[in-house]
């Protein structure tokens, strides 16, 4: 298994004053994940959890959303010079009866540590239909307070724990709307934290995640909005600003978005409903 962290040499400068010493790095390393033996995407990630972000990345991709769709999940291939295993190659086998999508260059992508869903052919064809609807208002209705979304991200921040060393990693975790901390994962590309988080919930059959808040470390791509719907979660957070294009899929979906929030500062783009504003908003 890969390590999360590496040690490299720096020359340090601080204040005119200049030093050699190690550093501790985040480590990035590629993972095949291939499908009932066939290869379907590569991704740069922080290794630990490959498992996980294969289910959760199959779960983006609508390729599963229930635990028993999954046969099973090995290491494979990926053979060192000395004859080791790098652990850098996944194959995800489909329970019988589960329908296996048709592998083309479309589908076979390359996915960076910032990029995500790469390669697609259009638009369209990222607009994956779900299985869930985004947040069951009947069964489990969702409402949050302004107040607990600003706690949230220091909540995050204190669970970071590879972050503390290595200051180089994105993080995603999952809150109650109460701002009790489910689970979080970190990796150095935003959308692996997420899968990892999601392919953690199916492997343990908590699909659809109708009750939780997602909250990520960075921006809100159109990928992470789709991961979130996806998963049937009701509301996605970040610390940072949402493209429009995630705004639009969050206002299609009914998924409540909220960017920029630091601190008791924050922005809600689509999804006002499940936010307890108070009787009054005013407009500009």
């Amino acid at each position: 298994m890969g390590r999360v962290t590496e040690r490299r040499r720096v020359i340090r400068i601080r204040d005119g004053a200049v030093s050699a010493r190690p550093d501790t790095l985040v480590a990035e390393e590629p993972l095949e994940i291939r499908l009932n033996g066939k290869p379907l995407a590569i991704t740069m990630r922080t290794p630990g959890d490959d498992f996980a972000l294969a289910a959760g990345f199959l779960v983006s991709e609508g390729v599963v959303g229930r635990a028993e769709e999954l046969a099973n999940i090995v290491y494979c291939a990926g053979a060192t010079a000395d004859g080791g295993n790098t652990y850098n190659v996944v194959d995800v086998r489909l329970a019988p009866g589960v329908p296996v999508p048709d592998i083309t260059l479309e589908r076979n992508v390359y996915t960076t540590s910032s990029c995500g869903l790469c390669g697609k052919a259009s638009l369209d064809a990222v607009r994956t239909t779900a299985r869930w609807p985004v947040g069951d208002e009947e069964r489990t209705p969702v409402r949050v307070s302004p107040e607990t979304l600003s706690v949230l991200p220091d909540r995050l921040r204190a669970a970071q724990r590879v972050f503390d060393r290595t200051g180089g990693l994105h993080a995603a975790a999952l809150f109650t709307p109460d701002g009790e901390l489910l689970d979080v994962r970190e990796d150095v590309g935003r959308h692996n934290a997420v899968d990892k988080l999601v392919g953690r919930a199916l492997r343990e059959g908590l699909l659809p995640l109708a009750g939780a808040v997602l909250l990520v470390s960075g921006r809100a791509s159109f990928e992470l909005a789709q991961k979130a719907v996806m998963a049937g979660i009701p509301v996605l957070a970040a610390v940072s600003a949402p493209s429009s294009l995630a705004v639009d899929l969050a206002a299609e979906t009914g998924l409540t978005l909220v960017g920029f929030l630091r601190g008791a500062a924050m922005n809600v783009y689509a999804g006002e409903h499940r936010i307890a504003l108070g009787d009054a908003v005013e407009s500009t």
